[in-house]
């Protein structure tokens, strides 16, 4: 029998069961992963917000508004009185499509003549598109058999009484590339400045610097800033980095304000890095913090859109996504690089990241203070 096998087991067996907070993130980690998987990692799309422009308000258009709602692909949560309205609601991202009913379009199915309907779709999310895409066609192909058969002496294979035109918009090719890459800029953005500013905080407390640094004239705040300012100079190398392959290697175009970017960047920073330094004055090793940091990220990405469309997902893990600033991020960023809208078009994310950032690195800054003291 080996013994110092045995002895070096035991040992890291007490190491762990002395630390029990690292413990319980070892053992919860793995079930929020379960949790999170099961419900969010879902493909099936259900009930894509959807404006509706109906120019011509007949019983007719109405039917065809009523097939789409019963379909359970969309939901009609919108009407406007213009196309240009359409377009500015996908600008946002309020809605992932949107239907178009031209005046005349009863009349003409009257007549006996193929009406056609315009059915614009965000493209910035393939695996949506792709699935409104083909539900969209389906559902007109349904209708228009409908009506046909309704007719006396009329084959419906023979005649389409709808024509529906799909149209992807900002992302025609469905490229996954274009809907990948704007989300890996949130992510390293939030990975980076979180996991490293709690680990070299954590690594001075570890080394004993820390204490050698509180007894120096520098005020604590300054210590805060100084630590941070190097990280959020790595993380806007890294955007940059990132924007260029994106460009350069995967043929992404930019279409939105990079200054503007930038600006936005900067306040999601603030949410990541607080994240950081709540995370570095409740670890006391290196380990912990990175455990922490990983707890912490996970259900960011998950609860965020990153992988999987927010409406997939159950109604009570939406409410959580309220919580996720990287959720906020990702609009920002798929709507400048892919839609090239401008700040008018994120009222709700910048409002959101102008709350969440200050409020949780000022919250952060007071703690890790604190814990110095």
């Amino acid at each position: 029998m080996n013994f110092r096998l045995l002895s070096i087991v035991r040992k890291e067996t007490i190491h762990i069961l002395r630390d029990p907070r690292t413990l319980v993130i070892m053992f919860v980690i793995p079930i929020i992963q379960l949790v999170l998987l099961g419900y969010a990692a879902t493909t099936d799309i259900r009930r894509l917000n959807t404006v509706v422009y109906d120019a011509d308000r007949t019983q007719q258009s109405r039917q065809l508004v009523e097939a789409y709602r019963a379909s359970d692909y969309f939901a009609i949560n919108a009407y406007v009185n213009n196309e240009q309205a359409v377009t500015a609601l996908l600008d946002r991202g309020d809605v992932r499509a949107g239907i178009i009913i031209p005046a005349g379009y009863g009349e003409r199915l009257g007549k006996g003549l193929t009406a056609q309907v315009a059915f614009l779709i965000d493209g910035s999310d393939p695996s949506v598109a792709s699935t409104a895409f083909a539900a969209s066609q389906s559902i007109g192909q349904a209708q228009s058999i409908q009506i046909i058969q309704q007719r006396t002496g009329i084959d419906p294979m023979r005649l389409n009484a709808i024509e529906v035109r799909p149209r992807v918009m900002f992302n025609p090719e469905l490229k996954s590339a274009n809907f990948m890459i704007p989300a890996v800029i949130g992510m390293i953005l939030q990975f980076l400045t979180q996991l490293f500013t709690a680990l070299t905080i954590v690594r001075e407390r570890e080394q004993g610097t820390i204490e050698q640094l509180v007894v120096t004239p520098i005020q604590s705040w300054e210590l805060v800033i100084g630590k941070v300012i190097p990280y959020i100079g790595i993380a806007f190398f890294d955007l940059a980095e990132v924007l260029f392959l994106g460009v350069v290697w995967f043929d992404i175009p930019i279409r939105g304000s990079v200054p503007l970017l930038l600006a936005l960047a900067t306040l999601f920073l603030l949410t990541t890095l607080g994240m950081g330094l709540l995370i570095s004055s409740a670890a006391r090793s290196q380990q912990e913090a990175m455990l922490l940091s990983f707890l912490t990220m996970l259900p960011m990405i998950f609860l965020s859109g990153f992988f999987f469309p927010l409406e997939a997902m159950p109604v009570w893990l939406q409410a959580l996504s309220y919580f996720v600033p990287l959720r906020y991020m990702l609009v920002i960023l798929r709507g400048i690089i892919m839609k090239g809208v401008g700040l008018p078009s994120f009222p709700e994310q910048v409002i959101a990241l102008l709350i969440m950032g200050p409020l949780i690195f000022t919250a952060a800054s007071l703690r890790f203070r604190k814990s110095l003291e």
